[in-house]
């Protein structure tokens, strides 16, 4: 019942991990002459290849640099129990540092033993999550791995000597202990169920090597309501709604869908549309033909919400809207547009019906576009509307993506000031349908977050996919004072997709 029973997923291999343009270390130690660990056994079933020490290569393809000192980057996971006047989660180490992965109990408490001597102590006694990567002049290192090592009271699997796996690519945990019947166990995101003696203890620590280093959600910390994504020319791009600020639209850059840094406004104050007066909401950036384009919704001079188009030489603007509304009806609002360009090259828009403010049901829409994206061509086709018991009087937040030759249909339903809100999908073949709903949520509230929903999904490009998303801290849901944070998390693809032990609260690697 150990956890090598069922084949693990194979994951891709992420980009390179830049060690440049990692911030400045907030401590540098030179810690003890460190010593050689062994990468152990092969890779468990599944026909992954084993780490080969002798033949590196990084991330992407690249061989390690050489030329530059050597440095360890040490990250601690949020579980890190932090020093007095130690500011950062992370310490540079001039020096090669391992981990062979142990995480030793001392009570109320666990801590790592790392091989320049440091112990790092974790809160807890089922685990540690440490990053390490190495840069410059230290011996070779494979692409992103995870080590994870088992704690006491794990049942190995037949012929398993060592008490951990290697696994390229990143795993992470559920971070419960289930129990089954006299056993217990934990979940991890490739599938594996490692089973424990007892019922009181599942230890689990997770080693991750050269894999960028950790995050923690959220991570935009401020409001950032319907976060749409676009990943363009070697970065991230986020747009967030911005209700009736002066400043319409916040933009965000990132490099790793992590850490965000503010890069103004779609339409800055004094240069709002002349079609639209107030409520900017759901705006989304995406390349379109060579050039790019934000599609919003905001409240028209006729008083309805209407989709509006805008366009530019680049993601971060200054952005020229079409002088009207894209998409507009004399009496029902229209809101949350995305875009998704086909397979054959041709790009469309999706959209919402706000029946839900008039008592209507909230059919979600697509309809192609010219190849500027800048006008409707076409007919209109329903893709889907509020029909589950979940998803309650809404429909909306249309996000949708190719996936393996099928199109995949985020959504969110419900309210979304509620914990009931939460992301579904539907598939189809086409752009225009028809779809089908996997019939449940494949986000919902759970642990420090509630009402998560009106999601983007985007591609790396290693081909690993993230939801970006936006949810309530539990306890804060709805009410003045209460803010809709911005969170990442992993999706995962069997047959469709989920998005596995999320919203997620605990230390991850890095996107």
């Amino acid at each position: 019942m150990g956890c090598g029973q069922s084949s693990p997923a194979r994951n891709t291999l992420p980009p390179a991990f830049d060690a440049s343009s990692t911030k400045d270390a907030a401590e540098a130690h030179d810690g003890a002459s460190p010593r050689r660990v062994d990468a152990g056994p092969t890779l468990r079933d599944g026909g992954q290849p084993a780490l080969d020490a002798a033949h590196p290569v990084l991330e992407g393809g690249a061989l390690p640099d050489r030329s530059a000192p050597c440095q360890t980057r040490i990250s601690y996971g949020n579980g890190w129990i932090r020093p007095a006047n130690h500011p950062a989660s992370y310490d540079d180490v001039s020096a090669l540092v391992t981990w062979d992965g142990p995480c030793t109990s001392d009570g109320e408490s666990s801590y790592a033993l790392l091989s320049n001597g440091w112990k790092p102590i974790f809160t807890g006694t089922d685990g540690c999550v440490v990053a390490l990567d190495v840069s410059g002049s230290c011996e070779p290192q494979a692409g992103c791995t995870t080590r994870v090592t088992y704690g006491p009271g794990w049942i190995p699997p037949a012929s398993h000597p060592a008490g951990y796996d290697d696994v390229l690519g990143r795993v992470f945990g559920d971070g419960t202990c289930h129990a089954d019947g006299s056993e217990a166990y934990t979940a991890l995101s490739n599938g594996w169920q490692p089973h424990f003696q007892g019922t009181g203890s599942c230890g689990v620590s997770l080693e991750y090597t050269q894999c960028g280093g950790l995050y923690d959600n959220p991570v935009v910390p401020t409001s950032c309501p319907d976060p749409g994504v676009l990943y363009d020319s070697g970065q991230y791009v986020l747009a967030c709604t911005s209700g009736d600020a002066a400043n319409a639209y916040p933009l965000y850059t990132s490099p790793d869908l992590a850490t965000w840094t503010a890069h103004g406004f779609v339409f800055p104050a004094g240069h709002w549309p002349s079609w639209a007066v107030s409520d900017f909401w759901a705006p989304e950036v995406h390349k379109v033909g060579a050039h790019y384009v934000v599609y919003f919704s905001a409240r028209s001079t006729a008083g309805h919400y209407s989709i509006g188009a805008a366009s530019s030489n680049s993601p971060l603007g200054p952005f020229t809207d079409i002088g009207q509304p894209l998409i507009a009806e004399a009496s029902m609002g229209l809101i949350d547009a995305s875009e998704i360009n086909a397979a054959d090259g041709t790009p469309y828009v999706v959209w919402k019906e706000d029946g839900n403010a008039v008592g209507l049901p909230t059919p979600i829409h697509s309809q192609a576009l010219s190849s500027d994206g800048l006008s409707l061509q076409g007919s209109a086709a329903t893709l889907i509307t509020n029909d589950e018991a979940w998803e309650g009087a809404v429909t909306e937040a249309p996000f949708m993506v190719q996936h393996a030759g099928t199109y995949y249909l985020f959504y969110s339903g419900n309210s979304y000031a509620t914990t009931a809100y939460a992301v579904g999908v539907a598939e189809a073949s086409s752009p225009l349908g028809p779809f089908t709903k996997l019939g449940s949520p494949v986000l919902a509230t759970g642990g420090a977050w509630a009402g998560p929903g009106h999601c983007s999904v985007v591609d790396t490009p290693a081909g690993d996919t993230y939801m970006v998303y936006a949810a309530w801290e539990s306890g804060c849901v709805g009410g003045n004072g209460c803010n809709r944070v911005a969170l990442t998390d992993a999706v995962v693809w069997n047959r469709w997709p989920g998005v596995p032990f999320a919203p997620s609260s605990a230390s991850r690697p890095l996107p």
